[in-house]
C-alpha cells in the first residue's frame, strides 16, 4: 500500500456535519469518505492519479 501523508483540511462545521453523516450512511470513516470523494472527482475530470513513482510521467515526457 501507498505512503498515506497526513494533512490538515479546515472545513465549515456544517459541510463537515453533513459529510461525517454521510460517512455513517455509507460505513465509512470520514476520513474515507472524503478520499472516496476526491478519486471520484479526479476521476470524472480526466485526472485520476497515475501508479509508479513520484514524477515518472516528467522523466517519461522529457526523454522523448
Amino acid at each position: 500500500m501507498a505512503e498515506r501523508k497526513p494533512y490538515l483540511l479546515r472545513l465549515d462545521p456544517e459541510v463537515l456535519e453533513a459529510l461525517a453523516k454521510w460517512a455513517a450512511d455509507d460505513l465509512r470513516s470520514l476520513n474515507g469518505q472524503i478520499e472516496f470523494l476526491l478519486r471520484n472527482a479526479l476521476k470524472d475530470a480526466g485526472r485520476t492519479p497515475r501508479s509508479g513513482p513520484p514524477n515518472a510521467t516528467a522523466r517519461r515526457r522529457r526523454a522523448s
